[in-house]
């Protein structure tokens, strides 16, 4: 469908448009059968609902209006093979101002239905940078995220379309021709340890806790069964990663919604620390501390500095039990963490002896 510089031979994107039709029929309605005379059905039972539109358009030859232009074709291509299936637009390689650049084009052109507005957040996509500049990375990713809302809600079709994003990691950077850095020509290619090292228990919290309290509704990991850079789980082995422990609890410490509300407080070091405090629908409380403080300016995967954190927990009323379970770098990368029980009387001590998490909850 491209010509030698990959752009679209087609400029009115039918022939794409045709193509997804095709896949939708080869996985959600019993196959088709091409020009050639051969019939084609997936072996898999399980139909596909979710379809995101077109990967990274910014850095795959589409800007904003010709983007526009292939989902408005696109999207009811494939409805009218299968009417019940959701969409996620743009999912962008998002880095620079690409949300500014993509958004008021496609929110202010687009007629074909939007289920989710995606985007793809990576620190960076060099080795060498230090710990210092990754983490200054995350409030930018949740000024994107206030950002698209802020466009959606210019448009009354797309004012509750949820943000997702649907690709996240520290480093989005591999290994091209050579074993050379495909984001830096010339340069070896490195595994970024931070993906999975004691780095990412303060990293993806941080993350969470920053994209959430913006508005995104999702945050998926890119990607599962890999190497120690992008891998939760090691693809030669199935074994646990420590950053597979951060993300299991975190889902299971806060609730879908309607699960939770947000609680105000207040703290005395927002530089390096960042905390997370939720009320659930059962009156339980969840108070998560992500320790993402800088041993080092210069350091890169570095240890992390300590800190002692007092939580006063008096204006929440009183409890039956407490537990605290931290992740960092002594936890159990097979086993992962255990929950320990605490007396659920204010101020409750949390020791974080580097780069981590702790997640106190009270019943």
């Amino acid at each position: 469908m491209y010509d030698s510089s990959h752009n679209f031979i087609d400029p009115t994107f039918g022939q794409f448009a045709a193509h997804a039709q095709q896949l939708v029929q080869y996985y959600n309605t019993g196959g088709f059968t091409d020009g050639g005379g051969t019939f084609h059905k997936s072996p898999s039972p399980n139909p596909i609902q979710w379809w995101g539109i077109y990967n990274e358009p910014n850095i795959n030859n589409l800007n904003a209006a010709r983007y526009t232009q292939l989902y408005n074709v696109t999207v009811p291509a494939m409805q009218a093979v299968d009417p019940t299936l959701k969409f996620a637009a743009i999912e962008l390689s998002d880095f620079g101002n690409w949300e500014q650049q993509f958004l008021p084009t496609f929110v202010s052109g687009v007629t074909a239905q939007v289920d989710v507005l995606a985007t793809h957040f990576y620190s960076t996509c060099n080795q060498r940078d230090t710990d210092t500049q990754l983490f200054s990375t995350i409030a930018g990713f949740a000024t994107g995220v206030r950002y698209i809302r802020s466009q959606l809600a210019t448009n009354p079709t797309l004012t509750n379309v949820p943000v997702w994003i649907t690709e996240n990691n520290v480093n989005a950077d591999y290994a091209a021709s050579n074993n050379l850095s495909n984001c830096n020509p010339g340069q070896t290619f490195v595994h970024d340890v931070r993906g999975s090292s004691a780095f990412f228990a303060a990293w993806r919290p941080l993350m969470f806790s920053q994209v959430g309290k913006a508005g995104a509704q999702a945050l998926y990991h890119w990607d599962f069964p890999s190497d120690v850079q992008y891998g939760e789980l090691d693809d030669q082995t199935g074994k646990t990663r420590l950053s597979y422990w951060v993300d299991y609890w975190l889902s299971r410490m806060f609730a879908s919604p309607p699960g939770a509300n947000l609680l105000a407080f207040n703290s005395s070091d927002t530089t390096d620390l960042e905390t997370l405090a939720v009320r659930n629908d059962d009156n339980s409380v969840v108070v998560m501390i992500a320790n993402h403080a800088v041993a080092s300016p210069i350091d890169n995967n570095g240890p992390g500095a300590p800190r002692t954190v007092s939580l006063d927990l008096s204006s929440l009323g009183t409890f039956s039990t407490a537990s605290l379970l931290t992740i960092d770098s002594a936890t159990d990368v097979i086993n992962g963490p255990t929950a320990a029980s605490i007396a659920p009387n204010s101020p409750i001590q949390v020791m974080l002896n580097g780069y981590g998490v702790a997640f106190v909850k009270l019943q």
